[in-house]
C-alpha cells in the first residue's frame, strides 16, 4: 500500500509552485485530492458552462487523473469565511471524508512599514492568516463532529509558515505578522485538537516559487535544486499520513535535502531586580547588559 492510500487531502493554494506539487506529492502517495485554487476565478471568467476557462487548478487536476489518480478542482477563495466552510464541504461531498488539510495559499505584497498600505496589509493578512485560520476552523469541527458521532479520526493539519514569520525581514512586517501568526494557531490548534485524533504542524519551505521571483537563484542546469518547490513535499506527505500521529504542534524547515526541527522561543537568561521587588527603569541599564552581556562602551541610542 501507498503511505496515503484511503485518505482525503485538501491543498489551497495548488495551482502552481509550492501547493501544486505538494498536491502530486500526495496523490503520488494514494491520496484524493481537492487542489484549490482561485484562479481565473479572480479574473471572472466562468467556472463552468460556455466559456469556462481552464484554471491552473484544472491543469494539476488532469494531470493527477492522468496518472491514475483521483483530483477535484475547487476555486473558493480561502480568505472568506463561507467558502472556506465550501472548501470543506467540497472534499467531502466528492470523497466522503476528509484526512488531510495542507494550508498553502498566499500572496506577495511586499511593502516597507512606511509604504505599505491599509489594503496592502489587510489582503495579506486575509489570504495568509485569516484563510489559514478559517480552513482550520472549518475541518476541526467537521473532525470533532466525526468523532462525537464515534467515527475514528486520523485527521492532519499542515499549516505554512516562513522564516521571516520566525526571524523578520526588510521590507516584509505584514507578512511577518501573518507567518508568525499561523504558527500561533498551529501551536493553540495542536492543544485544542490532539483530543479528537487531529495533529497540527507547519512547515517553513526555503523554495523558488513566483513568490520569490528574482529573490533566489534560477535552477542549476544540473544536478541537485536545493529550491525545487518539490523538496518540501514529502514532508508534507509523511506529516499528512496516519504514521505521523505522534508529531503535533512542531513547526519545521525544510532547506534542499534537510528537515530541521525548530523549537521557537526559549529562554536564554534572566536578571533579577536587585532589591528583589518590582524592576526599575534605571537599573535596566545594567540590568540589560548583564543579559547579553556587553553593551558597546559610549552607545546608548540606535544612532548614538
Amino acid at each position: 500500500m501507498a503511505l496515503l492510500d484511503g485518505r482525503v487531502a485538501i491543498v489551497t493554494g495548488a495551482g502552481r509552485g509550492l501547493g501544486r506539487a505538494h498536491a502530486l506529492a500526495l496523490a503520488g502517495a494514494g491520496a484524493a485530492v481537492v487542489v484549490n485554487d482561485v484562479g481565473a476565478a479572480l479574473s471572472g471568467a466562468p467556472l463552468s458552462g460556455e466559456g469556462r476557462e481552464e484554471t491552473p487548478a484544472d491543469e494539476v487536476v488532469a494531470e493527477i487523473v492522468a496518472s491514475g489518480g483521483r483530483a477535484v478542482a475547487d476555486h473558493h477563495s480561502v480568505s472568506d469565511w463561507k467558502a472556506a466552510a465550501a472548501i470543506i464541504d467540497t472534499a467531502v461531498s466528492e470523497f466522503g471524508r476528509l484526512d488531510i488539510l495542507v494550508n498553502n495559499a498566499g500572496i506577495t505584497r511586499d511593502r516597507m512599514l512606511t509604504s505599505c498600505t491599509e489594503d496592502d496589509f489587510d489582503l495579506t493578512i486575509a489570504v495568509h492568516l485569516k484563510g489559514t485560520y478559517a480552513l482550520c476552523h472549518h475541518a476541526a469541527n467537521h473532525w470533532r463532529a466525526e468523532s462525537k458521532a464515534g467515527r475514528p479520526v486520523s485527521g492532519r493539519i499542515v499549516n505554512t509558515t516562513s522564516g521571516t514569520g520566525m526571524f523578520g525581514n526588510v521590507g516584509q512586517s505584514a507578512y511577518a505578522a501573518a507567518k508568525a501568526g499561523i504558527i500561533g494557531i498551529t501551536l493553540s490548534a495542536a492543544m485544542e485538537l490532539r483530543r479528537y485524533g487531529v495533529t497540527v504542524n507547519a512547515i517553513s519551505p526555503i523554495a523558488r516559487t513566483r513568490m520569490t521571483a528574482g529573490l533566489v537563484p534560477d535552477a542549476p542546469a544540473d544536478g541537485f535544486d536545493d529550491l525545487d518547490p518539490a523538496n518540501a513535499s514529502p514532508v508534507v506527505a509523511f506529516l499528512g499520513s496516519a504514521e505521523s500521529g505522534w508529531l503535533t504542534g512542531q513547526v519545521f524547515r525544510v532547506e534542499g535535502s534537510k528537515l530541521v526541527r525548530m523549537r521557537g522561543w526559549q529562554p536564554a537568561g534572566e536578571y533579577g531586580s536587585a532589591s528583589g521587588g518590582q524592576l526599575i527603569a534605571g537599573e535596566l541599564i545594567d540590568g540589560t547588559a548583564a543579559l547579553y552581556g556587553t553593551v558597546p562602551a559610549g552607545v546608548n541610542t540606535l544612532n548614538g
